[in-house]
């Protein structure tokens, strides 16, 4: 009887704070489902919170995760006719390039290094966000030549970024969009389905390296599906175009500040 309390303890100690996490990214995936982002951003650093190793496990789970929940997102988008699939090929397939050879780069740059990066990158994406929350929508996209020439170059320095950080590079696709005369929610539907291909690409590269619990690796796959199709409707239905910005900038300086915060103090 001793015993078989020993094990029931020693198994609740492994347990809870699994389906914790799970919560959490169930949270993760319902938030950034509606911003367009895979969510890897913060998958990764909870991940590594939760004690599982930056490189060989957050960051690999995280990119897979992150093309789960985009992945998810997209197909509810798509259904809505928000996304643009002409505009997304040059991204696609710049960023699908760009992925792996960020990925390869991880080996010869330490993990604080990877954080500081990291964090830098994402106080600017949040703080472009936040000081354009209430300009007006883009009245007019430009012709499609010149935003595949912008995005295309784009793409690839986010595919390498995405990469090397072990993101999805979402949260830098839909400022650019913006930037190019893409309504913000079309820019983020747009985001979601171009997020898969960089994720999926990032994650293969990352996959002879890595250390999976496959079983936990199945049930947040199913918890970030579920969450996403829901953080989609939300979107699609009750969303204001200031709040997305908002909470999209807000979200990426707070996640920056912790990560420094975990590296210096």
């Amino acid at each position: 009887m001793y015993n078989c309390t020993l094990v029931w303890e020693r198994e609740n100690r492994i347990i809870m704070p699994l389906l914790i996490l799970i919560l959490i990214i169930f949270a993760l995936a319902f938030l950034f489902s509606m911003l367009g982002l895979g969510g890897a951003m913060l998958y990764i650093p909870v991940l590594n919170g939760f004690g599982f190793d930056f490189k060989t496990v957050a960051i690999p789970t995280g990119l897979f995760l992150n093309g789960v929940t985009a992945l998810s997102a997209a197909i509810s988008y798509a259904k809505a006719k928000m996304v643009d699939f002409k505009g997304a090929v040059p991204m696609i397939i710049t960023s699908f390039i760009g992925a792996p050879i960020g990925a390869m780069c991880t080996r010869s740059v330490s993990t604080e290094t990877l954080i500081v990066l990291f964090a830098i990158v994402m106080i600017v994406a949040g703080t472009r966000m936040l000081l354009s929350a209430k300009k007006p929508e883009p009245k007019e996209l430009l012709p499609f030549h010149q935003r595949a020439m912008i995005t295309g170059t784009g793409g690839l320095f986010i595919g390498l970024i995405a990469g090397l950080l072990g993101i999805g590079g979402g949260f830098l696709f839909v400022p650019m969009m913006i930037a190019v005369g893409y309504p913000t929610k079309t820019a983020a539907a747009t985001s979601a389905f171009v997020v898969i291909f960089s994720s999926f690409s990032g994650f293969a590269s990352h996959v002879a390296e890595s250390h999976f619990d496959w079983s936990f690796l199945f049930y947040c796959s199913i918890a970030v599906i579920i969450a996403s199709q829901i953080g989609a409707k939300v979107m699609r239905e009750k969303m204001k175009v200031q709040w997305i910005k908002q909470m999209f900038g807000v979200l990426l300086i707070f996640v920056a500040i912790k990560l420094f915060w975990n590296i210096f103090f």
